[in-house]
């Protein structure tokens, strides 16, 4: 494929709008392969030229299907995929930077370029309800999220990553 990759998961529907609109952006430029994190393996991650890594932010982590897939990945391609370009999107109800830091040190321990810091989209959910209820993507956030995706989907086109 040599396109990019975009790796997600989403408990409430909004993490999904960022990597589908962010796979839509990308697919402007080149090939793309959308998975869940539950689909994609370690043949998926070699088969790409870059990545984007896009999860909720549950009790203060990366959510635990997104770290599963880590979990499995991480040491079948340790040390084959090393300076390849990656991006990160995290759906937070109010904070975000652990989790990004936790993919962060994972893509340190792959040694993969960051592209850009972490695209952190805040959904404001701070009660039990809104923290469980299906979530709507603003269309500005929707649009940085696209812009992500052209942008480094622009990249690997033009070997800059």
């Amino acid at each position: 494929m040599a396109g990019l990759l975009i790796v997600y998961h989403s408990r409430t529907g909004g993490s999904r709008q960022m990597a589908e609109t962010c796979a839509d952006g990308a697919r402007t430029e080149g090939p793309v392969l959308l998975l869940g994190a539950e689909e994609a393996g370690p043949d998926h991650l070699l088969a790409a030229g870059g990545y984007v890594f896009c999860c909720p932010e549950n009790l203060a982590a990366i959510s635990g299907a997104m770290k599963e897939f880590f979990d499995r990945c991480y040491y079948p391609v340790l040390g084959r995929i090393e300076g390849r370009a990656y991006a990160q999107m995290i759906c937070a109800g109010s904070d975000g930077q652990n989790a990004a830091r936790q993919v962060a040190r994972i893509a340190t321990g792959w040694r993969l370029k960051e592209a850009q810091p972490p695209l952190i989209v805040c959904t404001h959910a701070q009660t039990p309800e809104a923290i469980l209820a299906p979530k709507t993507i603003s269309a500005p956030d929707l649009e940085t999220c696209r812009d992500l995706g052209q942008a480094l989907g622009a990249g690997l086109a033009m070997g800059i990553f």
